[in-house]
């Protein structure tokens, strides 16, 4: 286990570079030094392969040459190799891991984004120091642009993005390269944060990723109106559209019982001030029926009236009406004919 310095037990405990080197050159290794050298940087598009590696040039992993690769070895340093990139003459630094070490002698050979956060131009000096960092657990970015809100989903975007890089560093403004369109993003906070670095390692560690609104950003224009407001603005508009009051006022006035009772009617705040002469009764009314213990009143018979078609009717049924003779009517003694005397007289 790495405790910082040699360990008998176990030679090659320094990691899986300083344990190769120590075996390589014969076991030699110095734990008390560190690595620091200058070189001129250039950006990854200036290498001979640099135009085919553009995923190189949008991560956070420098390319250092093989002498590098040697002193690295010789060192009791942890794994992965971490670096301090320091640009002196503007007081910038930042971090970032190592992919290759294939550049030419004295050169190093950085992303564009790094080139541009130092504040370096081809064939400045860089100083880089090897370092060791927290395992981050927490990062706030903000995409500087608006159109990384058109992106379906920029979790998985970044997520697959952050695979190139090994570092973040507080204040660095990295790029992730998504259908052919360059989106630069500003670490706004690392968690944990220390003054002497303010960087992180995210290489195997659960890192928790928030978002800042995209520089540029406008909150819809919806103008939502508070529940007071709202409310008050209500009680403006029933104000105005309330109808104005009139004489006449409906369902108002007092009432009678079928006992003969009168009870008033509750009257509203607005009819209190009214005169109780407006409130009067029907001259017409013929009061309260007096019916006897036992009988109920269900109303007046309702008489329908005639319809043109009952009243065709009607004449049709008194067609022939009068009264009539037969030929055989009975005759009065009075109007016996002298001959029914004869009859009599000759049967006596």
């Amino acid at each position: 286990m790495f405790n910082g310095g040699f360990d008998d037990d176990n030679p090659f405990a320094g990691g899986y570079f300083g344990g190769l080197g120590g075996h390589g050159m014969g076991g030699i290794m110095n734990p008390n030094r560190g690595f620091s050298e200058y070189y001129r940087c250039y950006p990854i598009a200036m290498m001979q392969s640099g135009s085919d590696r553009e995923n190189v040039n949008y991560g956070g992993k420098i390319i250092l040459p093989q002498s590098a690769l040697e002193k690295l070895s010789q060192l009791n340093i942890s794994y992965p190799m971490l670096f301090r990139l320091i640009n002196a003459s503007k007081n910038k630094s930042s971090h970032a891991g190592v992919l290759e070490f294939v550049a030419e002698e004295g050169r190093a050979y950085l992303p564009q984004w790094m080139m541009e956060t130092l504040e370096l131009e081809p064939n400045d000096l860089i100083e880089v120091k090897n370092t060791t960092l927290p395992l981050g657990s927490f990062v706030k970015l903000q995409p500087q642009s608006v159109d990384f809100l058109d992106i379906s989903d920029p979790r998985a975007v970044l997520e697959n993005a952050l695979r190139n890089f090994s570092t973040l560093t507080l204040g660095d403004m990295i790029q992730i390269n998504y259908n052919d369109k360059v989106f630069s993003i500003k670490v706004l906070d690392v968690k944990p944060n220390f003054e002497e670095h303010s960087g992180i390692s995210i290489v195997e560690t659960d890192l928790e990723v928030d978002f800042a609104p995209p520089v540029g950003y406008v909150e819809p224009s919806s103008q939502r109106s508070t529940p007071s407001s709202t409310m008050k603005s209500q009680m403006l508009s029933d104000e105005i559209l309330k109808p104005k009051k009139t004489g006449f006022a409906v369902f108002e006035g007092s009432g009678r019982s079928l006992r003969g009772k009168g009870k008033e009617v509750a009257k509203s705040k607005d009819t209190k001030d009214m005169d109780t002469d407006e409130l009067e009764f029907d001259p017409n009314d013929d009061g309260p029926l007096n019916l006897p213990f036992g009988q109920l009143f269900f109303g007046f018979p309702v008489v329908l009236p005639k319809r043109p078609e009952d009243e065709e009717a009607n004449k049709a049924s008194h067609v022939f009406t009068g009264a009539g003779q037969t030929l055989r009517s009975k005759k009065s003694s009075a109007q016996k004919t002298p001959s029914s005397k004869r009859d009599g007289g000759s049967s006596r």
